[in-house]
């Protein structure tokens, strides 16, 4: 499972993370979007975090050496989406720093994901994946 859980945060954490270098405007455009659905949009990006997180957490309890980058990254997830479900006045006005004019802020957080998914490709290549069971 640990295995499972390695390529499931580098794929996800690799495709956001090039999604918002290529894409910008479009991420600046969503989180807008989500932003003018007020509580109820910060409720989307909390589901997102959630869901990416839980997964992580409930089959990667692994508190040691490289994998443990994994398990703080699932955290992370669950923490932020907990966070916005229980206090969405908080995310809303975090969403509320993003504007079209700054899109440009989504490549730097792009370039973060892709580093946060290292960690993850290193455990892979490091089992043999593609190729290894």
């Amino acid at each position: 499972m640990e295995r499972a859980i390695w390529i499931y945060t580098a794929l996800n954490l690799t495709v956001i993370g090039i999604s918002h270098i290529t894409a910008p405007k479009a991420w600046a455009r969503y989180f807008v979007w989500l932003h003018g659905h007020g509580k109820a949009g910060v409720l989307i990006i909390a589901a997102m975090s959630l869901g990416f997180g839980t997964p992580i957490v409930a089959f990667h309890e692994i508190w040691s050496g490289w994998p443990l980058a994994v398990t703080l990254i699932g955290w992370a997830q669950v923490l932020k989406g907990t966070i916005y479900f229980i206090f969405p006045g908080f995310g809303l006005r975090k969403a509320k720093i993003v504007s079209e004019e700054r899109s440009w802020i989504f490549i730097p957080a792009g370039v973060m994901l892709l580093v946060l998914s290292l960690p993850a490709w290193y455990l892979l290549i490091r089992s043999g994946w593609p190729t290894a069971p």
